[in-house]
């Protein structure tokens, strides 16, 4: 973490939404630390839940498509003052500086897609309440049990990595596979490229 903290207060000023849990999926059951999906679930967008920092124009473009999906009161020029601030280095959310020209043409395309399309997401299955009260050594148990009932998946690992990195903890194959019970051969064998792209992305964050 940089010496910028986040600084969410533009956006609680703003009223703007970026976080949502699912609206359409329904969960296949509910506990009093959240909802579990037993086929997962597009639906859940949770912008800024760590601390970690947006690190690549392409992860950029998705939270602003995010936001302007989330927010479909918005016009152009609010959104257009939402991006200004979040590229700004100094609020904490970026770690690269982004030109006047590269923010138009973001505001532009971004602006241009279809709000009836939700924005592209990972299937997520275990969603926490905020402030449901558990460690992370408690979360991870439960997605350990969850899992327990069927064979792993990859949205399982993804689940287990977002945990220890809300947590700033170093993602790596043996933590996971400690947290889910299971051999690394087994995390290993059910690791996408693409969980190893977001695995490496996350830990440069840190």
């Amino acid at each position: 973490m940089s010496h910028h903290e986040r600084n969410n207060s533009y956006l609680i000023r703003h009223k703007v939404i970026y976080r949502r849990d699912p609206v359409e999926d329904k969960p296949t059951q509910t506990f009093e630390w959240g909802w579990f999906y037993e086929d997962g679930t597009h639906e859940c967008y949770n912008l800024f839940a760590s601390r970690a920092k947006i690190t690549t124009y392409r992860s950029l473009k998705w939270h602003l498509y995010v936001l302007w999906y989330l927010n479909p009161q918005m016009d152009t020029d609010s959104f257009t003052g939402l991006t200004r601030y979040i590229c700004d280095n100094i609020n904490g959310f970026v770690t690269f500086k982004v030109s006047e020209q590269l923010l138009q043409s973001m505001v532009y395309d971004v602006s241009m897609q279809d709000l009836e399309k939700p924005p592209p997401n990972k299937l997520r299955k275990i969603i926490f309440k905020d402030y449901c009260g558990l460690t992370m050594r408690q979360k991870l148990s439960i997605v350990g049990q969850m899992v327990g009932r069927k064979k792993l998946s990859p949205t399982e690992i993804y689940d287990a990595m977002l945990i220890l990195h809300d947590n700033v903890e170093k993602i790596n194959v043996s933590k996971i596979s400690i947290m889910l019970g299971c051999s690394t051969r087994t995390i290993h064998r059910n690791m996408t490229n693409e969980l190893r792209r977001e695995k490496e992305l996350l830990n440069q964050q840190l």
